[in-house]
């Protein structure tokens, strides 16, 4: 039956030919290999050429391929050995060539990674659409792909602080504290407030609170290593996570931060600056310590740092030494 693409998929007709696709045709027949990689290359494709399995695997390694056309029938390795290697190791899809008289079957060729099969002689405005319609569901796996990928970062992420949100917080916070009773590492959590934010809001409203919170969060975010992970807690609370850290060494990393905010000017309305600083609380995780002891401990610090004036880092440690 003859493949119509204009009918069948006409929001993408047309588009394939313009893709930046490396198309690597695997077959040892001058004949054979001359026609189609001259006839793939007029209709705009950028195409390699290899007589064997072993020098396919050769250019993968070398080069980013979307799709190899290979024959079943190669010296050496096979063509259906090729396409499970393939499928394995690389990112690429497989367009499988076989005689009628060959052994191989359709769904031999699937069942082994190949994404379509196609029978000798070979007519080659057939093997053009199969390989355009190959290299569209290629394009749309990974458009979905990349949807999900976005997807699952809108379920962690902050929209406004682009921060990660409370939910992955204590999702992380789990993991590392398991990694440090584990290997018996220090972990350390900061609690962070930004001071008298309520009478900020009212005065600047919150479009100018807005603004705040997404500088803060950017200073918050510059003054950590790639490690350690910054959260948006709550409002206008922060919490950032401080993997092979111990509390003394995160108090200086409080301090940081607090002194990075406090000298910044911020900007929360057109013409007009302000200043703001923050309160802070460390705590370094016993191993005695469940998850929710160890938060409340570093909420109580940022607690006592706002008692005891505001705009300082407190420290509260459990009396229990680590083991």
């Amino acid at each position: 039956m003859q493949i119509n693409e204009t009918e069948q998929y006409p929001l993408y007709a047309g588009q394939i030919l313009k893709m930046d696709a490396h198309i690597l045709i695997v077959e040892d027949d001058v004949s054979i290999y001359r026609s189609m990689h001259s006839f793939i290359e007029m209709s705009g494709y950028s195409v390699s050429v290899a007589h064997s399995a072993e020098d396919a695997l050769a250019l993968l390694k070398a080069s980013p391929v979307q799709v190899l056309i290979t024959d079943i029938m190669l010296p050496g390795m096979d063509g259906l050995e090729l396409t499970q290697a393939i499928r394995e190791n690389y990112d690429a899809d497989i367009i499988v060539i076989t005689g009628y008289s060959d052994s191989c079957s359709y769904e031999t060729a699937i069942e082994k990674g190949a994404s379509d099969f196609i029978f000798k002689p070979v007519k080659l405005e057939e093997l053009l659409l199969r390989l355009k319609r190959v290299l569209r569901e290629r394009a749309l796996e990974k458009e979905r792909e990349q949807m999900l990928k976005k997807l699952r970062e809108f379920a962690i992420t902050d929209d406004l602080t682009q921060l990660y949100n409370s939910r992955h917080f204590y999702h992380q916070l789990k993991v590392e504290i398991n990694r440090s009773v584990r290997y018996n590492h220090p972990l350390s959590l900061l609690f962070l407030d930004i001071d008298h934010f309520k009478r900020f809001n009212q005065k600047y409203l919150h479009t100018g609170g807005n603004k705040v919170l997404a500088k803060v969060s950017q200073l918050i975010r510059s003054n950590i290593r790639k490690t350690d992970m910054a959260f948006r807690y709550a409002g206008d609370e922060f919490t950032v996570i401080l993997p092979e850290t111990t509390g003394k060494e995160g108090e200086f990393v409080a301090q940081r931060i607090s002194t990075a905010i406090k000298t910044e000017t911020f900007y929360p309305m057109p013409g007009q600056t302000a200043s703001i600083t923050i309160s802070t609380g460390v705590t370094e995780h016993c191993s005695e310590d469940d998850l929710s002891v160890f938060v409340q401990r570093a909420d109580q610090a940022m607690f006592d740092a706002k008692k005891k004036g505001r705009n300082q880092v407190a420290s509260l440690c459990n009396d229990k030494k680590r083991r």
